[in-house]
Formats: structure tokens, sequence, C-alpha cells
């Protein structure tokens, strides 16, 4: 684990926050019903040095007609629009945060359909910037759930125990809809690449920074409004239907494919990844394809662990019937 001094906020000076600059990066896929209130959040942030670059991944519907009514609005430096890889919304987020040609100190992931709240940025910035610059550094956190129409409908689970590498290796603990990173992080991502196969890029983030000895903030105060709609490509992790959805995903060897995914992802930046949290990962590895007892002792010497009780019995199910 990287060891470093941090910042008090009241230490960081007031014109780290005017002069810190966030680019926002959002991907659209036939996203019209809902971009303009997302939009309208960002024009609303009580952190105003942003700028938004969009990736759409070929829409056919008014996305783009949208994004460009707001541009001729806004201004050319305030939202650019560029083509997606079109190979998914995990390709299409690491093409965006990977391009050579975006430069900010800040990052932001956004979806097309949520609504942030207005302190989004400067909660984020105001914990991001205690830390020293050459540590990478996410922050994350809990969503307020709302239906299509907008209205309340619950939280995300609340998370208590601490976010770390071992437990990333087994969860995914926020939604890159929430995350916000620094520079050095950002470095990371660009180095691993954007043609990784992934299951998604924010379960990756959380690996990738947390592995290689950065820092994590879960942050248990929803800043945004996460909205559930018969369209989201992945909906919250909240109420029994969903856990049973999971569930059946460890039975189909979804989980087991996930993994597979993520181990070689990570093997690919293993010289970043801290002597401990390597350690951590060859364990995982080598306990996977193990008879039965000791695929359990080794996930147990692993020190894997998600962050609820059910979730760490689902942990237990999937090692024992192999499908970890």
């Amino acid at each position: 684990m990287s060891i470093y001094t941090l910042r008090s906020p009241s230490a960081v000076e007031s014109h780290d926050f005017c002069t810190a600059k966030v680019a926002v990066l959002m991907c659209t896929y036939n996203g019209e019903s809902y971009l303009a209130e997302q939009l309208d959040s960002f024009e609303r942030q009580t952190y105003a040095n942003w700028a938004l670059v969009v990736s759409d991944d070929g829409s056919h519907d008014a996305t783009l007609s949208l994004l460009n009514d707001y541009s001729a609005r806004w201004g050319a430096e305030r939202l650019k629009v560029v083509g997606g890889p079109k190979r998914g919304f995990a390709a299409n987020f690491l093409s965006l945060t990977c391009r050579d040609d975006i430069e900010a100190d800040f990052f932001a992931w956004s979806d097309q359909d949520d609504i942030w709240t207005d302190d989004k940025l400067e909660v984020a910035l105001a914990w991001l910037q205690t830390i020293p610059t050459d540590v990478p550094a996410l922050y994350c956190g809990r969503t307020q759930l709302i239906s299509e129409l907008g209205e309340p409908i619950g939280f995300s689970p609340r998370f208590l125990l601490p976010p770390g590498f071992p437990n990333a290796l087994v969860q995914s603990i926020a939604g890159g809809n929430t995350m916000v990173f620094n520079q050095a992080a950002r470095d990371l991502l660009r180095e691993a690449g954007a043609d990784l196969v992934l299951p998604a890029h924010d379960w990756w983030a959380y690996q990738l920074v947390s592995g290689a000895g950065g820092v994590i903030h879960y942050d248990p105060e929803p800043k945004m409004l996460y909205r559930q709609h018969s369209e989201n490509l992945i909906g919250s992790n909240s109420g029994w239907t969903a856990r049973l959805v999971r569930l059946r995903m460890v039975f189909q060897g979804r989980f087991y494919e996930w993994n597979e995914q993520n181990i070689r992802a990570l093997e690919s930046m293993e010289h970043r990844l801290c002597e401990e949290h390597l350690a951590t990962l060859v364990r995982f590895k080598v306990a996977r394809g193990q008879t039965f007892i000791r695929r359990v002792l080794g996930i147990r010497l692993a020190g894997l662990y998600r962050q609820t009780f059910m979730g760490n019995l689902g942990l237990t199910l999937a090692t024992l019937l192999k499908k970890i």
C-alpha cells in the first residue's frame, strides 16, 4: 500500500478549486429521452471549471441533434462530441478516457440518463485535492434511485467496509456514473489501454487503482440520481430481484467469466500492482483452479471479501460451486 501525506481540506488553497479543470466524459447511445436533464444538471454545478466530451456510439435518434444544440449554446470549448468505437459501453468509456486530445486535472464519468446533484463535482474535488497528485485517487459513491419519471424510489446499498483490492477482485462497489478520478488514476487506465476485454469499466477502475496502491473514497451520501428504466444496460444492485438475477448469473457461469477477463487485464498491468496485491491476485487465480478443499482454503487465504453478509454468502456459494 502506498504511503502518502493526506492534506486536510483546509490546507487546499482556494485557487486550487478555481484552476483545476474537470473533463466530464459521457458516453451516449440513443439517449434523447433523458439526456437534456443530465446536461442541465451539469450546468447547475457549483464547481464551474469543467468541459464535457461526449463519445456517441452511433445513435440513430435525436441524441446528436440535442448535443449540437447544447454545443451551440455553451460553445465548442465547453462541449465536444466524438465518435465511439461501437463495441459496447465499457469499450466506449475506456476509449474516451484514453484519448490523447483530452487534457484536465480530474475526470468524471457520466451516463446519459442520470441527474447530478448541484454539488457533485465540488464534493468530489474537495476530497480528491487532499490527495498528492502522484497518488492514483478515485472518488465514488452511493446513488439515489429514481424512476423513469424522475420520482425517488430508494437508494443503492450503503456499504460500510473499507474499499480495497481484496474487495475489488470480487465486487464492484459503485457505478462509473459516480466516479471522479485524478490524473494519476487516468494515467493507469491509459497505460492499460482501451482494447481490454472487460465486464465493466467502473469495476476495472476500482481494481486497477486499488491494486496499484491508490486510494479509494466511497461517499455514503448520494450525489447523483440514478435513473432506473427498461433500457438500462446495468441497473442498481438494490433489492431481492437484483440479488436473484445475480445469483442466476453465478449459476450460469457469468461471474466466473467476468473474473477470467479481469484477471487477464490485471496480469497485463501486474508491473503496476503493489507486492501485497499482486500476491493476492496470484492466490485468487491459483485457488480458482484447485479442488474443493484447496479452493475454499485458497480463497480464504487471499482475504477476499464482499461488502455485505448476503454478498459474502454468495461469494462462498460461488466458491463451493467452482463458479468463481
